[in-house]
């Protein structure tokens, strides 16, 4: 084997959007490096040969023996480090790294850093949002729109982070930090809760300060103090929660009633949730979170998650397409459910990607007049929700939405929240969203 760094380049392992974005900087940096993809053949292998002249590029299977040649392995997000060719490289003394740590090294802004199962990319986005409304010059991006080293100079960055960018994270160094919430995903990928929990706490690391959610103790912040924390309950001082006053909810801070639930945009408890941890990340950065009011009130929501999309003789339609785990749907539910006045018409399925779907059986049981499941999975969600709620099984998304439509009385919700990945009907949850749309607008 040769030894680690005998030809004084790096590796870019991954082709995709990151990967590209990760080659952009490296050139732009004049650093050599050479690029690798497990696919035998890339769609745009010419164009890219034209864009990197100086680099080698290796199509196919890892190869530990040369990976282990380069000094260090700049990993894609969708590349797992347990792959063995990744952990030959590691043992042979190869550093490895991510865009996220690349731009962390680089970076001499302050940086809000945002992770969790649910709702990062609403609480990424609303931050953004509320930072521009306070005057700054904001770059929103990381795992949701720009990749992070595409960004241009700004006062603060804005970074939403998967537990995939975390694992090539070692020294984020955010200013503020915080794990919106944990639940089970991405166990096709991870040995276990424990596993994918050891990921997200990466985004702590080195943080100045830190956001709890008192409602999961997942969250709680190792290696540093949680400065603010928010949650559903009454809020005693340097706390976000939830108060009644006039007679419906509001969010407080501490004593001080900040913001009527009724003057959002966005419903749901889940939403005001994500409304809390916004205001709690942008105050800890120092925004007077009175002067940011408006903004949070224009504040639509994003395409795809929870997404009101119109009512028709009494029954609204909610596309949540971007539930791709159970904990984003049991948000759904449990957010919606007690503002709902009939039930909830639940349309789930697609690739569950190993997930246990029985927490969803308490809270169907509660909100839920039936839950209709379809796609690959359909047989094990419908299996695992059976003993507490009515369930039908469909082949197509179509189907079901037929059978809630024939069904559904004023007052219902017919709500789309997979708790799975679309894969094996959609491109992607975005497709999968547009067209649960479509349905929706022919009866509109």
């Amino acid at each position: 084997m040769s030894a680690k760094g005998s030809n004084n380049k790096c590796m870019v392992v991954g082709l995709g959007m990151t990967g590209l974005s990760t080659a952009r900087y490296l050139a732009r940096s004049g650093r050599a490096f050479d690029l690798c993809d497990t696919r035998e053949t890339l769609p745009a292998l010419a164009e890219l040969q034209r864009e990197f002249p100086e680099a080698q590029i290796i199509t196919g299977a890892l190869n530990g023996e040369l990976l282990s040649q380069y000094d260090e392995l700049i990993v894609s997000p969708g590349i797992a480090l347990a792959e063995p060719a990744i952990q030959q490289a590691i043992a042979a003394g190869v550093a490895v790294a991510g865009d996220i740590q690349l731009f962390a090294r680089q970076c001499q802004k302050p940086i809000i850093a945002i992770t969790g199962s649910n709702g990062k990319s609403t609480v990424t986005t609303l931050v953004g949002e509320l930072l521009q409304a306070a005057g700054m010059a904001v770059g929103v991006g990381g795992n949701i729109g720009v990749p992070a080293l595409d960004l241009g100079e700004a006062d603060i960055y804005v970074l939403e982070l998967s537990s995939f960018q975390l694992e090539t994270t070692t020294d984020l160094s955010a200013e503020v930090a915080v794990i919106l919430n944990l639940s089970e995903d991405h166990m096709d990928r991870y040995t276990g809760m424990d596993d994918y929990l050891q990921a997200k706490q990466r985004i702590f690391q080195g943080a100045r300060h830190a956001v709890l959610n008192r409602d999961d103790a997942a969250t709680q912040p190792v290696g540093c103090e949680a400065e603010i924390s928010f949650g559903v309950a009454v809020p005693a001082a340097n706390e976000f929660g939830l108060i009644r006053k006039d007679g419906e909810s509001w969010i407080s801070f501490g004593e001080q009633a900040v913001i009527a639930a009724s003057d959002l945009k966005i419903k749901g408890q889940h939403n005001l949730a994500n409304v809390m941890a916004s205001l709690a990340l942008v105050q800890l950065v120092g925004v007077d979170i009175e002067k940011v009011l408006p903004a949070l009130k224009d504040f639509a929501g994003l395409d795809h998650r929870c997404q009101w999309l119109g009512e028709h003789e009494q029954v609204s339609f909610y596309n949540d397409s971007k539930g791709t785990n159970v904990g984003s749907t049991l948000a759904a539910i449990n957010g919606l459910g007690p503002e709902v006045n009939g039930k909830i018409w639940l349309l789930a399925g697609g690739e569950g990607k190993g997930q246990d779907f029985s927490p969803l059986a308490e809270p169907c049981g509660e909100y839920c007049a039936e839950v209709l499941t379809y796609g690959a999975d359909a047989m094990i969600i419908a299996n695992a929700v059976s003993g507490d709620v009515a369930v039908s099984q469909q082949d197509t998304m179509k189907e079901a939405f037929d059978r809630a439509l024939s069904l559904a009385e004023e007052g219902d919700v017919i709500l789309l929240s997979p708790a799975c990945a679309s894969f094996d009907q959609f491109k992607n949850y975005v497709e999968r969203g547009e067209y649960f749309r479509s349905l929706v607008e022919e009866v509109l």
